[in-house]
């Protein structure tokens, strides 16, 4: 999969880890965030979560992963991108539900919350899921006609 992420410089150290976890799983990663850990040259969560929202409204990667000390920072400032739906999580079905059944493309996470390794499989559960995937069709159904209002909405509020 073709993944951009991004972290402030609080949630860089997640964000590393992270970052390794999922090229070893073979996955293509763009860090559009902190890069180092230099503290005298700090991303903060506003840049490295509209750094990632830009590159994925454009179209350039599947999906994204913002970092910061709490997660829910970076995923105010995503969602007010056209076309972002970033949710926070802190837990593998939060995790993993949010790509069935809201249709994420984005999920954050805490630095100050979330511990590596529970981090890296949450990611992985995440990845794993599409949206309505393995759901009966009636709850398709209804989840595609939400979504599809939810869309409308946001052409008459986002730019």
């Amino acid at each position: 999969m073709n993944l951009i992420i991004a972290s402030d410089y609080s949630g860089f150290p997640l964000k590393e880890a992270v970052r390794k976890h999922l090229e070893a799983a073979g996955h293509k990663v763009a860090d559009v965030g902190q890069l180092e850990d230099t503290p005298d040259r700090k991303v903060h969560y506003i840049d490295a979560a509209s750094n990632l929202a830009k590159q994925l409204q454009a179209g350039k990667f599947d999906r994204g992963i913002l970092f910061c000390g709490t997660g829910a920072g970076v995923s105010i400032v995503a969602n007010k991108f056209k076309g972002i739906y970033c949710i926070p999580v802190e837990s593998m079905f939060t995790a993993r539900q949010t790509a069935i059944i809201n249709n994420s493309n984005v999920i954050s996470m805490g630095a100050f919350v979330i511990g590596p390794e529970n981090a890296c499989k949450m990611v992985d559960a995440y990845l794993e899921q599409s949206f309505v995937k393995g759901l009966p069709q009636d709850r398709v159904d209804w989840l595609t006609t939400l979504f599809g209002k939810l869309k409308e909405l946001e052409e008459q509020i986002l730019k």
